[in-house]
């Protein structure tokens, strides 16, 4: 499942990722974020928070996952990841070295780091 967090500044796409999500939760929740977002925005933010009960994306969520990246590619200036999973720390420190935009992946203790950075107006 993907919620929305609140209090981010235009530019800022804050989603959390609860339990497991689904290509279905991209289709409906990020994807169309993306999309309004980059209609006013040459490229935009991503502040994204997987909480403890994250269990992974299932085969369809990681095919949209993978295709909204691509799609997008060159529109992400920066990405924050926040998460208490080693799998996932690990996993996406590895991916970011894929990305053209900043990613930086925070641990769940750091998530005030983490907004901050995803917020600042010049890079850190």
């Amino acid at each position: 499942m993907i919620e929305i967090v609140e209090g981010f500044p235009e530019g800022v796409i804050a989603i959390a990722g609860k339990r497991c999500v689904t290509a279905t939760d991209y289709d409906t929740a990020l994807i169309p974020l993306v999309e309004e977002a980059l209609e006013h925005h040459r490229k935009v933010r991503l502040y994204y928070e997987l909480d403890a009960e994250f269990s992974g994306v299932d085969a369809g969520g990681v095919f949209k996952y993978f295709a909204s990246w691509i799609r997008y590619l060159l529109r992400w200036e920066r990405i924050a990841v926040v998460t208490s999973s080693l799998w996932v720390f690990v996993g996406m420190s590895a991916f970011r070295l894929l990305m053209p935009g900043r990613v930086r992946v925070f641990t769940a203790r750091h998530a005030a780091d983490a907004r901050g950075w995803i917020t600042a107006a010049t890079p850190a």
